[in-house]
């Protein structure tokens, strides 16, 4: 019987950093893992391949579109969708190999196989059983049902985020039923790729929980690239019927029903906690009215000796979310005082353009009583983005009224995921829009962006 200091199950985002700062601090760590590759849903079958394929038909859109306006005279190329596959499947194997590799490195041991808990301080894998003074549950997320609507996912016509990463070939006609992240990533891929795209959306808006005025820019730039969106609308059955799929809904405003045909349907209305054979029920690890694993504030359960982060508890189920919580709890089983900052996580869509978003919007800030002052800036006065076709979208900071404090920041423009960092970093600092706006930006950027918006919260951008 193998004995260690930390088994983790799981390893993705969550699982694999609390592993490797497990290891650093010099804990014998062990990941239980039972896909073939390492890195979990996010490396396999969700953030990293969705971000080859955006990256590969963004460079067609640019070809087809973009191209001759720069002088750059050739024929539109052609999509070879099964090398596009096959990059994508290289993409993946890079980085779950960089994974194994960092675990001969930290000297972590992978421990092969799907793990449960027979009891505090025992992981179970296939017929081994390991010992551990701590355990740490990370098993992430699965794709969630659609509500109340009668679906049979098959992968192949009726898919989730999973098969859409691998149809056998590109469909002419798309439904998403979900206007999340999820479903807006993998929409615009096919949009791109010349397929007839619609998004079918419970709610009156996309990107629920986003700043509303984002959320109206983005589904407008997105509406001018081809996607049809259909909201308010309940979707009651998805069939498939000689080798297309039916989509039933009505619309939630006077109940009336309707139909829409496709070659394919994604299932895009978010995800829900894996703990499936963990053995959490017999262990008395309670759980939330939402299924997730409940934790106090340095991630202990119901059970003394186990832990869980990332998605399986509560919060938004992002990678890097997952990323700082591992971290955080591997520091406080070292003795040290690891910490997260919830109030600073930012969200980020993919698309072209991005979208990102840290902190409150003017909607929290409504709803909690703040008096704020917003700053905005259009990109399309900013020189770097109109060389590049990218002036659609904005900057949109908001400070506190009195303290200037920085309360949140709503992106969508180009790179906006990279740039809502330097936000983060000032919002940790507890920095005021006006020291933003004094630090000065290389001309030209995309940042300096970022600069004019907090400007704008004082006397006013510059090139407004």
């Amino acid at each position: 019987m193998a004995q260690y200091d930390v088994i983790i199950i799981g390893s993705g985002p969550g699982g694999y950093v609390c592993a490797i700062r497990c290891a650093q601090l010099g804990l014998k760590t062990a990941v239980v893992e039972g896909r073939d590759t390492l890195g979990g849903t996010c490396l396999n079958v969700g953030c990293i391949p969705s971000k080859a394929l955006l990256h590969a038909t963004h460079q067609l859109h640019e070809a087809e579109h973009n191209f001759a306006k720069m002088g750059l005279m050739a024929e539109a190329p052609k999509v070879d969708w099964a090398k596009m596959l096959s990059y994508k499947d290289d993409v993946i194997g890079q980085n779950t190999k960089g994974i194994e590799f960092l675990f001969k490195k930290n000297k972590i041991d992978w421990l092969k196989g799907w793990g449960s808990i027979p009891e505090p301080g025992k992981v179970k894998v296939g017929d081994e059983v390991h010992e551990a003074k701590h355990i740490v549950i990370a098993s992430g997320s699965e794709a969630a049902e659609v509500p109340g609507a009668e679906i049979e996912v098959d992968e192949k016509i009726v898919v989730t985020s999973t098969g859409a990463l691998a149809l056998e070939k590109i469909p002419g006609s798309l439904v998403v039923v979900g206007g999340g992240v999820i479903g807006l990533e993998l929409g615009s891929v096919y949009a791109r790729l010349g397929v007839d795209v619609t998004v079918i959306e419970f709610l009156d808006a996309i990107t629920p929980g986003q700043d509303a005025e984002i959320a109206k820019t983005f589904q407008r730039i997105l509406k001018k690239q081809g996607v049809k969106f259909v909201l308010g609308a309940a979707v009651q059955k998805v069939a498939v019927e000689g080798g297309r799929a039916k989509i039933d809904y009505k619309l939630r405003k006077d109940d009336s029903a309707h139909a829409l045909e496709a070659d394919v349907v994604l299932c895009a209305t978010g995800r829900k906690p894996f703990t499936e054979g963990l053995g959490l029920d017999k262990l008395g690890v309670e759980l939330t009215q939402r299924g997730q694993v409940a934790v106090d504030a340095h991630y202990k359960t119901s059970v003394s000796g186990i832990y869980a982060i990332g998605d399986v508890i509560q919060g938004p189920m992002l990678a890097h979310k997952a990323e700082d919580e591992g971290m955080a709890l591997a520091e406080r089983l070292a003795g040290q005082a690891g910490h997260v900052n919830y109030d600073v996580i930012p969200g980020v869509i993919y698309t072209h353009p991005e979208v990102a978003s840290v902190g409150l919007t003017e909607e929290l800030c409504k709803e909690q009583g703040r008096t704020y002052k917003v700053g905005k800036f259009s990109f399309m006065g900013n020189g770097r983005a109109k060389a590049v076709f990218a002036g659609e979208g904005m900057v949109k900071l908001l400070a506190d009224a009195e303290t200037d404090r920085i309360l949140g920041c709503h992106v969508i423009g180009p790179m906006a995921g990279d740039l809502i960092h330097e936000v983060c970093v000032a919002m940790e600092f507890g920095a005021a829009a006006e020291d933003l706006a004094r630090t000065c930006h290389a001309h030209p950027t995309f940042s300096e962006a970022m600069r004019e918006a907090a400007l704008a919260c004082g006397d006013g951008a510059i090139h407004a």
